[in-house]
């Protein structure tokens, strides 16, 4: 595997690569696509434990629920009950997901987003916006300025949902922004075609970059950003980040889906949209059943029931 140096990320850290314009292409091949997948709710990144072990998540009862990154409290005021889990997005594609960002002017509070696609095997990945050829209408970054970020993030990359037995959504995220970079290596690399070798080429370059990305942290005034996920890589949010919880504090005893997506709305190309989706069931029970109480003097009881990797349902049939 390749190395992980601790550089910076800008936009124009992949030195050498050339402009390509696919639309004056069109006799071409076809890209190369990423296919972003869901791993498993609740596991940590590149885990070999079978998902319905995975303990990366939690029931976290807050006093202070307007603080995203309040302590757990055992005892005391409970006005907030998390359920707190891991998520982790892979590229199982044949080219790498890369996103820019880019604004005029800092007049402009958030950046208009473009995905850039490798034209074919060992040709390099447009290296600006401007060279950028897929505009993506319906996405944007912004500058989040909460102490655990200060960077820029991609809007709407992953979304996460309670949904209950008869299909209603519950709970939904609050979660919206994420900051992309090569974090991990995924397991099943030995399947994969086009993972970058460590052999200087543009990809290889790519994918140094996007191993130390920092989605320009420390930079409100940036004009332009880049993200994205390298194949055979992937990027995850512990459960002990900001939002990557939803708010339970309401929702009776009951037993629900949890559903984690990434590109839901599919704005960005993709090889496969059928694997963006896991899930798993869990049990949630609050003392003496029934509702939630109005005072919450202990948090509810979660068991998870069954893990449902790759699938937006969690039957049995559906399980690991």
């Amino acid at each position: 595997m390749r190395g992980r140096p601790g550089r910076a990320f800008a936009v124009a850290v992949v030195v050498g690569l050339a402009t390509t314009v696919l639309a004056a292409c069109q006799d071409l091949d076809p890209p190369l696509l990423p296919d972003l997948t869901q791993a498993a709710v609740g596991c940590a990144p590149a885990t070999d434990v079978a998902p319905g072990s995975c303990t990366a998540w939690d029931v976290c009862p807050v006093a202070d629920p307007q603080n995203p990154h309040a302590r757990c409290v055992s005892s005391g005021p409970m006005r907030q009950v998390r359920l707190r889990f891991t998520s982790s997005e892979e590229n199982v594609g044949d080219g790498p997901l890369l996103i820019y960002g880019h604004r005029d002017s800092t007049a402009t509070p958030t950046m208009a987003v473009r995905q850039a696609l490798q034209p074919g095997e060992d040709e390099p990945v447009p290296a600006s916006f401007a060279s950028a050829q897929r505009p993506i209408a319906g996405a944007s970054m912004y500058y989040e300025p909460a102490t655990m970020h200060q960077h820029w993030h991609l809007l709407a990359f992953d979304r996460f949902r309670l949904v209950a037995e008869d299909g209603a959504t519950v709970v939904s995220d609050r979660k919206n922004g994420f900051c992309l970079g090569d974090r991990y290596d995924i397991v099943t690399t030995d399947t994969l075609a086009h993972i970058p070798a460590d052999d200087g080429s543009p990809q290889a370059v790519l994918g140094d970059a996007l191993a130390a990305n920092d989605c320009r942290m420390h930079h409100p005034e940036a004009l332009d950003v880049a993200e994205g996920i390298s194949v055979g890589s992937g990027d995850n949010y512990d459960y002990t980040v900001d939002f990557q919880w939803l708010d339970v504090t309401a929702v009776p005893s009951g037993t629900y889906t949890l559903v984690n997506t990434v590109n839901p709305d599919r704005e960005i190309l993709e090889k496969d949209y059928e694997n963006n989706s896991s899930s798993i069931v869990v049990s949630l029970r609050w003392p003496g059943g029934g509702a939630a109480p109005r005072t919450i003097t202990a948090p509810p009881e979660v068991h998870l029931v069954r893990s449902c990797p790759g699938h937006e349902t969690c039957s049995e049939d559906d399980a690991s």
